[in-house]
């Protein structure tokens, strides 16, 4: 048939644009995703050390003068992460014995990524 060849290269370069147009729609979303992430992640490490470094030390392990004098918590222990991120957040936001509160100092979005930048602690020795 004389127009066979045409459809069936006009089908096939279709199938291979389209398949071109989908990898890179999915490879944007991944490369989007990974950075949007890694701006979270540091903006959490600069506002942990901003706002908890002086009593839980740069490594979570409260070794420092503050953290020693308020029995702030190691936070890479994991009586520290098994805790909920309810329960964390709650603590942040509220305080507990003589860890201030930061509900008026935070907002909720900034309090839940610092919850889970604890949560990095709980791989590191």
């Amino acid at each position: 048939m004389p127009g066979q060849y045409h459809d069936d290269w006009s089908v096939l370069l279709k199938r291979v644009i389209g398949n071109i147009v989908g990898k890179s729609v999915l490879y944007l979303v991944l490369v989007v995703g990974f950075v949007s992430a890694t701006r979270a992640q540091n903006a959490a490490e600069k506002l942990y050390k901003a706002k908890c470094i002086g009593c839980h030390a740069a490594d979570g392990s409260a070794n420092t003068k503050a953290g020693r004098n308020t029995g702030a918590h190691d936070l890479r222990l994991p009586d520290v992460q098994k805790e909920t991120d309810a329960t964390l957040i709650g603590i942040v936001t509220k305080g507990k014995k003589k860890m201030p509160k930061f509900e008026e100092k935070l907002k909720a979005k900034e309090i839940k990524e610092l919850v889970e930048y604890v949560r990095g602690f709980s791989n590191k020795p």
